[in-house]
């Protein structure tokens, strides 16, 4: 059996009489995409704030190549090379796009952020943020205000950010969202081979890119797994169906 890039272990969080998680176990496999679906209020976003550092399990262990990060904050996890998209955008608005990129990159070489007014004369950090720009398609863009791009290149803005990381996982929190027809077919693309270089937790709504993209999926329902499957298993989950997919089933 292939040893898990990432995995979580029982994982359970309540928020008083609320059980957000409830003794969650998934994994995710070297060069796999693992969706995680569910409902609105499934415990998603608590989910991925336990694997990332943002939220403490009640009980239970998330490990990271093998190593058990649980306790450790969200910076540590990073520089362990555990990278992450967010659900709402967490750039820097009025800053360039090639500084935003920097921003990233400087955090990753864990130097001093007092640095950063000469971080752009830094021809290592420069070219770290240059490459990942012109993996996401956006070198042209750099010298733009980022509040100045579409929605859909902010998105891939935020993934050429969490490149920078040289990311052994990546977690992305509904990468999709808000992006056209378009949009969401070139992000598809880029995603279907990135998971080669690191595998992806994804957690989004769109099910046509969940279908095409995962090796398996998790379906998320209350705070339980209700099942993890291929694609062609769940779409024939009778409980899946009843929970969430429905017709798009």
């Amino acid at each position: 059996m292939t040893d898990a890039v990432l995995q979580t272990n029982g994982i359970s969080k309540s928020f008083g009489a609320l059980r957000a998680s409830r003794d969650i176990s998934i994994d995710l496999k070297p060069g796999e995409i693992h969706a995680i679906i569910g409902p609105n209020g499934a415990g998603k976003s608590t989910l991925i704030g336990q694997i990332c550092g943002t939220l403490r399990p009640d009980a239970g262990s998330v490990r990271l190549l093998g190593r058990d990060v649980t306790h450790q904050p969200t910076r540590a996890r990073a520089r362990a090379g555990l990278g992450r998209t967010f659900q709402i955008s967490s750039l820097a608005m009025e800053d360039t796009v090639l500084q935003n990129v920097l921003l990233g990159a400087l955090g990753a070489s864990g130097r001093s952020w007092r640095f950063f007014s000469n971080v752009t004369r830094d021809t290592s950090l420069r070219e770290t943020a240059e490459e990942a720009l012109a993996r996401v398609g956006l070198l042209d863009q750099a010298r733009m205000r980022t509040a100045e791009l579409s929605h859909g290149q902010r998105r891939q803005l935020e993934v050429a950010v969490a490149l920078t990381q040289k990311p052994k996982a990546l977690v992305m929190d509904e990468p999709m969202a808000g992006m056209g027809s378009e949009g969401s077919k070139l992000l598809t693309g880029f995603l279907d081979q990135l998971r080669h270089e690191a595998p992806i937790l994804l957690v989004e709504h769109d099910m046509d890119a969940v279908f095409s993209l995962a090796d398996r999926i998790s379906v998320l329902v209350y705070g339980e797994v209700i099942a993890t499957g291929t694609v062609d298993e769940i779409r024939s989950n009778a409980a899946v169906k009843e929970a969430y997919l429905g017709d798009e089933a």
